[in-house]
């Protein structure tokens, strides 16, 4: 009996709304990156994007436990001397909640190729309005 190879050819995608409204960031971005990567599926196989499309609403409304809003600090570089900026997540999550969740979530991927593929289906949206209806997503509960 050998191990059974997805192929590209095998894979249908299929597309779902996660609401992230009240729930952690990390149980959202995780569940995310699970249904990106296709572990869902009895197909998985790891070296294939075997995932589906996922959609997140209510990016704006997703809760950090304890006291990360004022204690978690994203950083970044400009690339200049002495260019390290920080900013602290209560002020990220009031100007970009929807980069705060793709940012937990890119880093639950491989960070490759693979993984940079896999990204790209993922769609994040502050409301609860997405423009995705025609794809007929299905909505997969977050276990709070």
């Amino acid at each position: 009996m050998s191990t059974y190879m997805a192929r590209p050819a095998d894979v249908t995608r299929k597309w779902y709304v996660i609401d992230a409204k009240g729930k952690p960031l990390g149980r959202v971005a995780a569940l995310a990156a699970t249904l990106l990567r296709g572990k869902h599926k009895p197909i998985y196989t790891p070296h294939i994007d075997t995932g589906d499309y996922v959609i997140v609403i209510n990016a704006e409304q997703v809760a950090l436990t304890g006291r990360k809003l004022d204690q978690k600090i994203y950083f970044h570089h400009s690339g200049y001397e002495g260019g390290l900026k920080r900013t602290i997540y209560r002020q990220l999550m009031a100007k970009k909640p929807d980069f705060v969740v793709e940012k937990a979530i890119r880093g639950m991927l491989p960070h490759n190729r693979l993984g940079r593929a896999m990204f790209k289906k993922l769609k994040v949206y502050r409301g609860s309005e997405h423009p995705h209806a025609a794809q007929q997503p299905e909505q997969w509960e977050v276990m709070s």
